[in-house]
């Protein structure tokens, strides 16, 4: 399924194995080599064969093992060995996943490469929520935003665009950012009193969720998650969700975990 000297960018979920694509196992099985992030699931990491070459190249905050030029150049001489190169990222390489540096870097040393999308984290967090991220008449719109920062810079986006009651957030790497991010959108017109939802390991055995609102988020992101990566889900539809769990709007954490699936 892939040739020689060729390069696949496969997104594998947010963690939870049983949420790996099918054409996305293939290609994993098919490859002489991969290169993976630190936040791909161990669950789907326990999948790989051992004849199959594993590099970790995982980036996380403040413990980067590998920078993105050294990750770009490691594809690339892989690919030109003839090895069948995956690129094995978290979520859906295209999406907050510095796809277009690795893809740069293959096509200009002349390598094919391909991507194959994955689950990202805000479907998996919503459907743990048990909640959609749009809601007719309420929610028209999904935007997705990074939070991320380097060390020293400060978060600069677009808050009166982001701050339409009519839309859902998905903010990714959010949970340093929580108090910039509710100041800003508090500041653009956004009401304190909107839904917020943290989901922290989205899918994985340990995920947790807590429900709150967008004037108590700092406070939520302090105080009720662990160092796991976190994503923020902000908006009328997610008090959705909120109202049929706890009676109503509030702070309130919910059951740890996404359900089990039945056993056979």
């Amino acid at each position: 399924m892939i040739a020689s000297g060729e390069v696949w960018l496969v997104g594998a979920g947010p963690g939870d194995p049983d949420l790996l694509t099918r054409k996305a196992e293939r290609l994993i099985l098919a490859a002489s080599v991969i290169f993976h992030d630190a936040l791909v699931g161990q669950g789907v990491l326990d999948l790989i064969p051992d004849h199959i070459r594993l590099v970790s190249v995982g980036k996380r905050a403040g413990r980067h093992s590998k920078d993105q030029k050294s990750i770009d150049a490691l594809l690339v001489e892989a690919a030109q060995d003839g090895q069948r190169v995956v690129r094995l990222k978290g979520g859906d390489p295209s999406i907050f996943g510095r796809a277009n540096e690795e893809l740069t870097a293959c096509r200009a040393a002349g390598i094919p490469v391909r991507i194959c999308p994955g689950i990202t984290a805000a479907s998996a967090a919503s459907a743990s929520l048990g909640q959609s991220l749009t809601l007719r008449g309420t929610a028209r719109r999904l935007t997705f935003v990074t939070a991320h920062l380097q060390k020293g810079k400060v978060l600069e986006l677009d808050w009166k665009a982001l701050a339409d009651p009519q839309a859902t957030l998905a903010i990714y790497m959010g949970k340093t950012s929580a108090a910039e991010v509710a100041d800003g959108l508090i500041q653009a017109g956004l009401p304190g009193a909107t839904p917020v939802a943290l989901v922290e390991s989205a899918s994985l055995p340990h995920e947790r969720h807590f429900l709150t609102r967008l004037d108590l988020l700092p406070l939520a992101a302090r105080t009720a998650l662990g160092d796991g990566p976190a994503l923020l889900l902000i908006g009328e539809a997610v008090g959705e969700q909120s109202i049929r769990s706890n009676g109503g709007v509030g702070a309130s954490a919910l059951a740890d975990g996404p359900p089990s699936l039945p056993s056979h």
